[in-house]
């Protein structure tokens, strides 16, 4: 059987990768708007009903009207955000399969389904368990740093850093950003992790295509209950059990470093998130390790579409 998609935003970072991974599917056919039509409402409403899946691959604004162009009674056509206009609407079901026990069903079941972000997929993955288990309490003053590969911050981003013939010092050093602490993937990371406060989240942009790691420091003495790390491997190792995309790592990581460093490019081209626990007994730190653009962007995207049309959930994508 062979599904009709339409992706409404292409020609951008995730679009691009969400078609490079869909075009060799024989089960797909690929619906491509003439680009001189592709800001006419009434054509792209044509393609969007016509579809069986439509990626939203666009800034939120453009989302939303995207959505408004399904004509009423159309409960075939269905969507997969990779904006962050409906990660915390009600109406839209979050795309992350490994949340909890029946999330995958939901998202099976979805006619709209929000692709996570990329720094919150690994957020989330590292805390909802623990919050949910009891182990961080809700009020918890949760603090996560996150480092990425340029390639998140779109073509305006990938650009400054790949066609100066010669890049300038500050650009070869690891830069802060979103300053002003009021980072777009806040309101999903605390939503989906019941946190009663938004965490103090610091990204971090590096000199590197793609990659990421995202890190969540945490202080026994400050929990619900008395942890060890071992402990808490152990709990997400038993909530992750399983799971094809998802891998908690042994608690001795370090036949798993490079020398004793966690590369944030090991995962790339693969749709795998890798979490570690690393620690004593005065302290813990979390890391989640994936490709930004596979399990934090495309990769999750098709994961989430595999699921909806009721085919393997691993068809196209590396483990």
């Amino acid at each position: 059987m062979s599904y009709k998609v339409f992706i409404d935003g292409r020609h951008g970072t995730t679009g691009l990768k969400i078609d490079e991974r869909l075009s060799s599917r024989a089960d797909i056919e690929i619906l491509s708007i003439p680009e001189a039509q592709r800001k006419d409402a009434a054509v792209k409403a044509e393609y969007i009903n016509s579809a069986d899946m439509v990626f939203l691959c666009l800034p939120d604004a453009a989302s939303r009207e995207s959505v408004s162009l399904l004509a009423p009674g159309n409960t075939r056509t269905r969507f997969l955000d990779a904006s962050t206009a409906h990660r915390t609407h009600p109406d839209w079901v979050y795309g992350l399969p490994e949340l909890n026990a029946g999330q995958r069903e939901k998202v099976k079941n979805a006619q709209k389904v929000a692709v996570p972000g990329c720094h919150a997929s690994g957020f989330i993955m590292l805390v909802h368990p623990l919050v949910a288990g009891g182990i961080v309490p809700a009020d918890y003053p949760v603090s996560t740093y996150s480092i990425t590969g340029y390639s998140g911050g779109g073509k305006e981003m990938i650009a400054s850093y790949e066609e100066p013939a010669y890049l300038a010092d500050e650009m070869k050093s690891p830069r802060f950003y979103a300053l002003g602490l009021a980072h777009k993937h806040l309101p999903e990371m605390q939503h989906m992790t019941g946190l009663a406060h938004k965490p103090l989240f610091t990204p971090i942009v590096g000199n590197f295509a793609q990659g990421m790691v995202v890190a969540v420091p945490l202080l026994p003495r400050a929990l619900s209950k008395k942890v060890a790390p071992a402990d808490v491997q152990a709990f997400l190792a038993e909530h992750y059990a399983g799971q094809t995309f998802v891998k908690v790592m042994p608690l001795d990581a370090a036949p798993l470093l490079d020398n004793g460093f966690l590369p944030a490019t090991t995962c790339n081209d693969t749709n795998r998130a890798e979490l570690f626990v690393f620690g004593h007994e005065d302290q813990i730190l979390l890391a989640a390790r994936f490709d930004n653009l596979g399990k934090g962007a495309s990769g999750a995207a098709i994961q989430c579409m595999n699921l909806m049309l009721g085919v393997d959930e691993a068809t196209g994508l590396a483990s």
